[in-house]
């Protein structure tokens, strides 16, 4: 017996990627049709076709908790996005909708209650946002990233820690496997410590200033190799001022990029991974049980990635560097503490490994599967 799910969820690539994930395990079952529900101002509009599924568009309005002209006009232009999301149920045919998140997702799950179509919330971060709480109201079924956001959603909810679905080349790594072509790939030594620092798509400006600024103060630079993945609209202006360091490096060995598009070998080649805590990055360097120094960006909404940062440090999988003690010294001090210590790296990659859920776009998709026959028609 087959069904046709829609996902919504767009606008950034937390949102997107996750989708993805969940759509290609539900695709690798028998049976299940896959559309999704985005807007025309995200990044599915891009990703979503290139992956081979079908996208609708409606327009909706992002969620604010500031009183403005847009927030005073936010309830007509809800309802109408609930209207349009209706018709486009209806149009594709959905038997179940799973929101993943942001904006587009809660006229999406609203929809479905309208509709009587069984539908299910992916929250990937520790604090859900805003659009996932209120969807909550209009579905019982709620999976999520972090087992203390249960907290956050109604006890009639029945929530699920499935993880966050990460993509097939991260869920199934093998890095040791791998590592060889990493480092041939990345242009790396074998006989060299490999940091690895990002900060997510867009780069985080304050890691790579002190990154740079730290070039001479590391104590055995012939010992260790960065790969700096700065953000594509960086690029320019930081390989300059990689060209400016590295003369007086005194051995370091420093291999700065944009983007990486093949961040498994990235991953497979790093000891150590300095970067933000959004919720896909903690969700990928756990599956393949990497160490890491967590600086959450500080105006995240509601702080959620210090929150996700946490709940690796709790566990030992992590350390936490707030953005606003982030400078050269206390930079190399961190890596150096962590690198330096066999022991340390060796348990902090075990935790990391522990909690991390590389199967979680499975997990999920078996909780679709559940709810999807299990009487099909929405409670609460």
């Amino acid at each position: 017996m087959g069904m046709r799910v829609t996902i919504a969820g767009g606008g950034t690539a937390g949102h997107v990627y996750p989708g993805l994930s969940l759509a290609d395990a539900l695709r690798s079952r028998s049976g299940y049709e896959v559309s999704f529900v985005g807007t025309a101002r995200g990044l599915e509009n891009r990703v979503v076709p290139q992956a081979g599924y079908p996208l609708d568009l409606i327009t909706a309005l992002p969620m604010s908790r500031k009183v403005s002209l847009g927030s005073l006009r936010a309830p007509l232009a809800a309802g109408r996005a609930v209207m349009a999301a209706r018709e486009l149920l209806r149009a594709q045919g959905a038997q179940m909708v799973v929101g993943m998140g942001g904006y587009v997702s809660l006229p999406a799950i609203v929809a479905a209650r309208l509709l009587g179509l069984p539908a299910l919330l992916h929250e990937q971060n520790a604090i859900p946002g805003l659009a996932n709480r209120i969807g909550a109201r209009f579905t019982p079924h709620v999976a999520v990233t972090f087992e203390s956001s249960a907290a956050f959603f109604p006890r009639r909810c029945r929530v699920r820690v499935t993880g966050n679905p990460v993509r097939a080349g991260i869920a199934e790594l093998d890095r040791a496997a791998v590592r060889a072509e990493a480092l041939r790939t990345l242009d790396l030594e074998d006989r060299r410590r490999t940091l690895l620092v990002f900060g997510g798509s867009q780069g985080a400006r304050r890691l790579n200033e002190a990154l740079i600024r730290a070039t001479g103060l590391w104590r055995q630079p012939r010992s260790l190799q960065i790969v700096h993945v700065c953000g594509a609209a960086n690029l320019e202006s930081v390989g300059r001022d990689w060209q400016e360091a590295v003369p007086g490096a005194r051995g370091l060995s420093v291999r700065w990029f944009g983007y990486v598009d093949r961040m498994d070998l990235a991953y497979s080649a790093a000891d150590l991974v300095v970067s933000r805590s959004g919720a896909t990055t903690v969700s990928e360097v756990s599956a393949v049980g990497l160490p890491a120094i967590l600086v959450p960006y500080p105006f995240a909404t509601a702080n959620h990635q210090e929150a996700n940062a946490r709940a690796l440090e709790s566990v030992g999988a992590a350390r936490v560097l707030a953005d606003s003690e982030v400078d050269a010294d206390r930079l190399v001090e961190e890596v150096e503490r962590v690198l330096g210590d066999e022991a340390l790296l060796a348990s902090m990659s075990v935790a990391s490994r522990a909690w991390g859920r590389p199967h979680a776009a499975e997990a999920l998709a078996g909780y679709v599967e559940e709810i999807a026959f299990a009487g099909g028609r929405q409670e609460g």
